[in-house]
């Protein structure tokens, strides 16, 4: 039986890739990934001599790839599947493959690295007891906001993927459901450019209004924690009838 490999790669810095990373994808027998173009990189960076079968798989041919990895897995070959960043299977193919593998009793094995996910989290400073990992939110002002609803009570931080296009929009759906918490938007993680803009939503939302992001966009969110959120200033009432 054939092991597959599911191997994290650099979400932007190309020093992240690990030593165990290196020497897998030297050894294994066949390569599929996102896009070979981009892993290729990695490949020419680090002097691996690529294997002689490789091949693309993404969410366009997820199915028919993974029964082609399941195919060459029976016929006892290794293969390394990886994304152009971070772990395959996380907003990326991976897990139909890896779920046909444990049907079909092959072994799996993940060489961790790199994650925009928990490296938002740990730079945006909000806690990471407890946080849940969303993906991209819907495209859609009201199915976003029910995306939103069903955390909307929880105390545990929020992670989410986001177009650079839509940030500013998904900001506002966050701020209308979650009330003003302080989140942060992280940008271009361990890259050149690397941004982390951290502050309460309905800044953070008036900030990036309209505004069109070049790189890629990891959204950060506080849990429902009273620390965590701007309290709306308590109204005299009053006052308020006297002026009315």
């Amino acid at each position: 039986m054939g092991t597959l490999f599911l191997v994290a790669t650099p979400i932007g810095n190309m020093e992240d890739l690990s030593y165990r990373a290196v020497r897998v994808l030297g050894e294994v027998d066949v390569l599929a990934c996102e896009d070979t173009r981009v892993t290729w990189k990695i490949f020419e960076r680090y002097g691996i001599k690529a294997p002689a079968t490789r091949f693309s798989y993404h969410e366009h041919n997820e199915e028919v790839a993974a029964r082609r990895i399941l195919g060459l897995l029976n016929e006892d070959r290794s293969v390394a599947v990886c994304t152009d960043g971070g772990h395959p299977g996380i907003s990326d193919p991976g897990y139909r493959i890896a779920s046909l593998c444990h049907e079909h009793g092959h072994r799996i094995e993940v060489i961790p690295g790199p994650s925009a996910a928990t490296t938002a989290l740990l730079a945006s400073g909000l806690s990471s007891s407890s946080f849940t990992f969303k993906g991209f939110p819907p495209r859609k002002s009201g199915q976003r906001q029910r995306f939103f609803e069903m955390d909307r009570d929880l105390p545990h931080t929020l992670i989410l993927f986001e177009s650079p296009y839509r940030v500013g929009a998904c900001l506002a759906d966050a701020l209308v459901v979650l009330g003003n918490r302080l989140g942060a938007v992280c940008i271009e993680l361990t890259k050149k450019f690397e941004a982390v803009h951290r502050g309460y939503l309905a800044d953070l939302a008036a900030q990036f209004k309209g505004k069109e992001i070049k790189g890629e966009v990891t959204i950060v969110i506080a849990g429902n924690n009273p620390k965590f959120r701007e309290e709306e200033p308590e109204v005299d009432e009053d006052e308020d009838e006297d002026d009315y």
